[in-house]
Order: structure tokens, then C-alpha cells, then sequence
């Protein structure tokens, strides 16, 4: 089920703020003292956030925006959101026009901080000519060497606003940087180990683009035929997938933990092939939640990959 909250309208934004800035101050030196001297970072997505608390390590405090299982193509901020933009001292966002909030939200929050795109330098794979798609594929995370990417910018930006830490911010960054390393061979070997002929993909939306490019895998098609996953399919275009899934042999579609897997399930049963679905399913546009298979990064990565690759084989 995606979670939506309510856009608040400019008077509200201005009144959170007020109230906000006379309870405890709008200074950067007194929000700084009530984190023990720690940076404030408010971070938008699962993933960006994720990444910021394995560069930053104890020297940030790291608020986030989205929280598991909510979709980040639909999002209103909280006035809760809006107020820790104001106290921040950087804020990370994934960039590649995902956060379609964060423009209005940063401006009505008055933020003067440091504002990080991330996706600043990755390779992006072109959208479809829509206003929506404009920007490109936002889904950039589901490539580690693009994660890599997203992590130097966060260490960059972390570096310049806390010269003193630079140190520590390089050496997370590297040890991080291992770590994205050692998951994309343990991908291509995991891949590689599925017969050619069977590595096609149906997923529930199009949000595996990367994943698909850089583990060359063939993509048939997905249920909702868009980056975001509020577009829908008509009953002709399903009747068309269901018969191209049967056509080319794919032996199974993927939901995602995060949507609802009923047409997933009805294209699953007029095909004739198994639904992977439910909270175990993949992850797309968020992490899970602690104590899931995709709390982390890194989990989300392996859990789908290893999902991937067992339905694949059948």
C-alpha cells in the first residue's frame, strides 16, 4: 500500500516555521550543539540515506525523508520534513527529477545549506519523451557502480562543510567503496550462473533499467509501463504482455515489496508463469525495513539478485 501525506500550502510552511524558529532557534551553531557537534544531515530517499550513514559514520546524524515502503514518486513532505530542512546542514537528495517535492519544500523551509545531487556524474539512461520521464530514469541506484557514484558525491559534500572530518569521511567512503566492489562480482557471478536463453525480465514497473544494463539481462516488459508507478496498463496492453510473456519463455514476473501485487498475480495466471510477490518480493524504489531482507543497500541488492536468479533457473 503506498503512503501519502498531505502537501501543506505556503501559510502552513510559514507557520511550522515561525513556531519552530521560537522554540529553539534557527541558528546553524545552536542545532549543531544539540547534536553533540554532529552534521545534520537530512537525507530524501531510503538509499541516499543509507548511503550518508555509511559515509558520514558517527560524525553526521542523519534524518530521513522517506520511509520504507513508501513510494517516492508520489510524496508530500510533513511539516516534520519541512522543519528539518531548515535545521540542516546538508541535504542529500537522489536527484534525476525523483524528488519532484524537494524544489518547493527547500524554498519554503528556507534552507541555506549544502544541497547534494548525488546522482551528479552517473551515466543516465534516457526516459520515454514524457514531461514525466523528462529527466531520465531516476532508478539509478540498482547499479553499485552508479551507488559509488552517489557515495563520492555524499563524501565530497560531507568533506567541504566539515574540513575536520574529511579524513574519516575519505575512509568510510573507501571502505564502502570495497564493499559496493566485492556485491557487483557477486551479482555477475550470481547471474551468470542462469542459462542465457532465461535471463528476461517482467517486473512490476520500470524500475530496474540499471540493473538490466549492467548484468545484461533482457527486460520483456513491466506491468505498469512507466518510471513511476502511479501510470497503468489498459486491459489491451495486459492481454499483449501476458502473450509476449508466453512467447518468449519468461519464466516468472516480479512484483515489488512495495506495490500491490493483484495485476502482477492476473498477468501470472493468464501467462501460465510464477508471481514472485509479497513483502519478500524486490525491492524497487525503496528499502525494507529493518530486520528485512533489504534493510540495507547492499541486503536489497543481494535479496534481489538472489531472488532474481532462483526464479529464473525455476
Amino acid at each position: 500500500m503506498r503512503i501519502r501525506t498531505v502537501r501543506l500550502a505556503a501559510p502552513a510552511f510559514a507557520g511550522l516555521l515561525a513556531a519552530a524558529t521560537a522554540c529553539s532557534g534557527s541558528s546553524s551553531a545552536s542545532n549543531t550543539d544539540t547534536t553533540g557537534g554532529k552534521l545534520k544531515v537530512v537525507a530524501t530517499t531510503t538509499q541516499v540515506a543509507d548511503f550518508a550513514r555509511n559515509i558520514g559514520g558517527d560524525k553526521v546524524k542523519v534524518t530521513q525523508i522517506l520511509k520504507p515502503n513508501v513510494d517516492p514518486h508520489d510524496y508530500e513532505p510533513s511539516p516534520a520534513d519541512v522543519q528539518a530542512i531548515a535545521e540542516a546542514d546538508v541535504v542529500v537528495e537522489s536527484g534525476v527529477g525523483l524528488e519532484k517535492w524537494l524544489d518547493q519544500t527547500i524554498s519554503s523551509a528556507g534552507f541555506h545549506g549544502t544541497r547534494v545531487d548525488s546522482s551528479k556524474g552517473v551515466p543516465i539512461r534516457k526516459g520515454n519523451g514524457t514531461d514525466e520521464e523528462a529527466a531520465g530514469d531516476p532508478h539509478i541506484w540498482h547499479n553499485p557502480k552508479n551507488a559509488e557514484i552517489m557515495s563520492g558525491n555524499i563524501a565530497a559534500a560531507f568533506s567541504a562543510k566539515d574540513a575536520k572530518d574529511k579524513a574519516t569521511y575519505d575512509a568510510n567512503l573507501k571502505t564502502y567503496d570495497a564493499k559496493l566492489d566485492q556485491l557487483d562480482s557477486w551479482i555477475t557471478q550470481q547471474i551468470d550462473t542462469v542459462p542465457a536463453d532465461q535471463r528476461k525480465l517482467v517486473t512490476n514497473h520500470d524500475a530496474f533499467g540499471y540493473y538490466v544494463d549492467r548484468y545484461h539481462l533482457t527486460f520483456i516488459g513491466s506491468i505498469i509501463p512507466s518510471f513511476d508507478t502511479s501510470a497503468e496498463l489498459s486491459g489491451k496492453q495486459l492481454s499483449t504482455l501476458a502473450a509476449k510473456i508466453k512467447t518468449t519463455g519468461v519464466k516468472a514476473i516480479f512484483s515489488e515489496s512495495s506495490l500491490p501485487p493483484k495485476t502482477a498475480e492476473a498477468i501470472g495466471k493468464q501467462a501460465g508463469v510464477k508471481v514472485e510477490a509479497g513483502e519478500d518480493s524486490l525491492y524497487g524504489d525503496t528499502l525494507g525495513p529493518a530486520g528485512s531482507p533489504g534493510a540495507t543497500y547492499l541486503d536489497m541488492e543481494r535479496h534481489n539478485t538472489t531472488t532474481i536468479v532462483n526464479a529464473l533457473k525455476g
